[in-house]
């Protein structure tokens, strides 16, 4: 069974039942792999170029940029071959790749965004301890931290994922391999690949989404505790660049992985994974950039420089 299973292609069904639009699908795709690879790289070089830019806060958006980057290459030139050749098939190794490092990152994302919130409510509720509380070695104790947990995380999945045996149908409802289609083509027993989700979904959906909001809920009142309306104004724009990042985030995952089974929809399922594997890696980069003085005044350098 275990080498009759490695035999196993998928044929990614992706936007197939649209065969007129596959001209402007790929025209915007390829759009959209672009800026999000170009305005994470962007991203990157800013903060490694710029010493004013070497703070926490940076620190960890250096580290969502490159998550952003991992996660679009994994899906996005799968998808644009496929819309190319008017086919897309994906072998068992192949599609269990993709898998894990979609979980990885996504997961990474999610709860990285955690530690950002926790670095800002440290920044606004307890600034005068802020150096004392996110020193080099914390934010880097914590960035290993976040790696390596979903690192663990997607191993689990994928392994679980791996052992299953695959008969009949081999279409996969979307346009790269995920959990909830891969599980539906399964002919073995899925429980415990269903109770590792629901796990995950538990831990990065629901408690990661609540420390999240527990900060935003301190920072919020803190803001408003604030006499002065500059003060109140600087201390939000600290912060809403981000809080607008997890808002988008959490939206596409919910929307994609809290219902399975029976609820499952392919189209919802496709939506939401175009929010957060294309849409969100392109937007978080002009969302910082253009929210962000510090940013702004980085590139602003930047660019003199290269003209020069």
């Amino acid at each position: 069974m275990s080498n009759q299973t490695l035999l196993v292609r998928f044929l990614l069904q992706g936007f197939s039942e649209y065969p007129h639009l596959w001209l402007p699908l790929f025209g915007c795709f390829f759009s959209l792999y672009t800026m999000a690879l170009m305005g994470n790289i962007l991203i990157i070089a800013i903060i490694t170029c710029s010493p004013n830019l070497h703070s926490p806060m940076y620190f960890f958006l250096f580290n969502l940029a490159i998550m952003d980057i991992i996660c679009t290459s994994t899906v996005l030139p799968k998808v644009l071959v496929g819309l190319a050749l008017k086919e897309n098939t994906i072998s068992f190794q192949g599609c269990m790749t993709q898998l894990f490092f979609i979980v990885w990152t996504v997961s990474s994302e999610l709860l990285l965004l955690a530690v950002m919130a926790y670095d800002r409510y440290v920044a606004i509720c307890r600034p005068l301890h802020y150096r004392t509380l996110m020193r080099p070695w914390v934010c880097g104790a914590l960035a290993i931290a976040v790696w390596v947990i979903c690192v663990l995380n997607s191993s689990i999945n994928t392994g679980l994922m791996a052992q299953l045996y695959f008969c009949g149908s081999n279409v996969i409802t979307h346009f790269f391999c995920e959990i909830p289609s891969l599980l539906l083509l399964s002919c073995s027993p899925t429980h415990v690949n269903s109770i590792m989700t629901i796990l995950a979904d538990a831990f990065y959906g629901f408690i990661n989404f609540a420390l999240t909001l527990v900060s935003y809920g301190c920072i919020i009142s803190s803001i408003l505790h604030i006499r002065s309306s500059e003060g109140k104004r600087r201390a939000f724009s600290t912060c809403s660049s981000h809080l607008i990042v997890v808002s988008v985030s959490y939206s596409a995952v919910f929307c994609a992985y809290i219902n399975l089974g029976s609820n499952y929809s392919p189209e919802r399922s496709k939506v939401a994974g175009l929010l957060y594997t294309m849409l969100s890696p392109t937007l978080n980069p002009l969302i910082y950039t253009l929210r962000n003085k510090e940013v702004k005044a980085a590139l602003e350098k930047v660019l003199h420089f290269c003209r020069n």
